[in-house]
């Protein structure tokens, strides 16, 4: 019998009025990043003695990991919203020999689709059932003695289904694994990979075909930067008011995170970072009256997509961005929750299909009193945070949906100069 859905870490509902200050004056300390922490985390726990892991996130997500590996025992494991813990765990439990759980999350969880990572598992001799649901979690998983060889999965799904199978390759006796059709989110694959060489083992990269030699993974301490997606939503801050004076502590300027493109793209409004050490000063030079149209692809970077999509309405810039085919399954489906909430703050935009959104200064009446709904999603309230400096006294509801990634934003925010009120 499945257990019955519960979510550990849901937080008591807080709606929060929130007001910008003239200008923004801050030194963020940011979060450690979940991407990079939750991978060493199962990296580390495959390695036959494991290493010492610092500045891990302090989130859900990488709780919901970490509480799943402290009990070699539990047959029961809750990974509340904490999409990628189902995709990781998944593979991680297919391969502890004579081990039986059962992995469950939030009703959200139970609607986001797994089936192309069960079925790659299975073929390579994973016994994983549904208890619930053909296609969705919850999955009774038994521990097996997996065969490696060749594997086929789609690229264009989602890249933690790849990361999930590349992590266990190398103890399963190595894979050759053929990616078809487009790649999705491919900084996060490379990620995995060079976190897996740091550990020990090299794969192939050519075109469509990872190589992974079979092996064990060497342990090592291991020290995880600061999040460059966190690092986002600072960034469309000093865009919007170029006048602040924005300082983030603890990024990496050789990033393995794929969001710290988010320099490149903050460099077409007006916006650069200066390194003085670990400390990135954010400056603006005012490209908020550039009118000119912006075209993006995020295919590889997703998870900035809404810090972007919020802030160019913001700085009344027309945009058409792309690439966007993992949002629906999310989660919310993040192209219309965008749509809908942007319409409260008077923006009209539009959703093409399954991967792209746009804007041609196309607006309409406010709402008088502003809701922005949440949707149990992290980045919808941290994405329209920034909307305050145009619409004070906005609200946001759910605020405490932020502990999924960055718990400490409100505080930051506070910090920093922003009003921020219980409500």
């Amino acid at each position: 019998m499945c257990p019955r859905s519960r979510d550990h870490h849901r937080k008591l509902i807080m709606n929060y009025r929130i007001t910008a200050p003239k200008r923004i004056e801050g030194e963020i300390n940011l979060p450690a990043s979940k991407s990079i922490s939750n991978r060493v985390l199962l990296l580390n726990a495959l390695c036959p003695t494991p290493g010492t892991l610092s500045n891990l996130a302090k989130c859900d997500d990488t709780d919901a990991v970490l509480a799943a590996l402290a009990d070699p025992h539990a047959t029961e494991v809750n990974i509340g919203a904490a999409g990628t813990a189902m995709r990781f765990l998944t593979a991680y439990f297919a391969t502890r020999e004579g081990r039986t759980v059962v992995v469950d999350g939030t009703e959200r969880m139970r609607q986001r689709p797994i089936k192309v990572l069960v079925d790659a598992l299975r073929s390579l001799g994973a016994d994983i059932q549904y208890a619930g649901e053909e296609g969705f979690p919850p999955l009774k998983i038994t521990g097996k003695k997996l065969k490696g060889g060749d594997l086929t999965i789609s690229g264009s799904v989602s890249s933690q289904y790849i990361t999930a199978i590349l992590m266990i390759a190398p103890v399963i006796g190595g894979i050759h694994l053929t990616i078809e059709g487009e790649i999705m989110s491919r900084p996060y694959i490379e990620m995995t990979l060079a976190l897996m060489a740091r550990y020990g083992v090299e794969a192939q990269w050519n075109g469509n075909i990872i190589d992974v030699p079979a092996g064990e993974y060497a342990a090592l301490d291991f020290t995880v930067e600061a999040d460059w997606s966190a690092a986002s939503y600072w960034w469309a801050m000093q865009a919007i008011l170029p006048q602040s004076r924005i300082t983030l502590k603890g990024l990496e300027p050789q990033s393995l995170q794929g969001d710290s493109r988010i320099t490149e793209v903050m460099a077409q409004m007006g916006v650069t970072g200066n390194w003085c050490g670990q400390y990135l000063d954010l400056r603006s030079d005012g490209g908020t009256n550039c009118c000119c149209s912006t075209f993006a692809d995020l295919s590889g970077t997703p998870d900035i997509a809404q810090t972007l999509v919020v802030m160019l309405c913001l700085m009344g810039r027309p945009f058409r961005i792309t690439g966007l085919r993992t949002l629906r399954i999310k989660e919310t489906d993040r192209l219309e929750a965008l749509r809908v909430e942007l319409r409260k703050l008077g923006y009209i935009v539009k959703v093409e299909g399954d991967d792209a959104i746009s804007w041609h200064f196309e607006t309409t009446a406010p709402d008088a009193e502003i809701h922005i709904a949440t949707y149990h999603d992290h980045r919808m309230a941290m994405a329209f945070a920034p909307a305050a400096i145009r619409l004070p006294g906005m609200i946001i509801d759910d605020a405490q949906v932020v502990s999924k990634s960055y718990p400490e934003f409100w505080q930051h925010l506070a910090e920093a100069g922003f009003k921020i009120e219980e409500v």
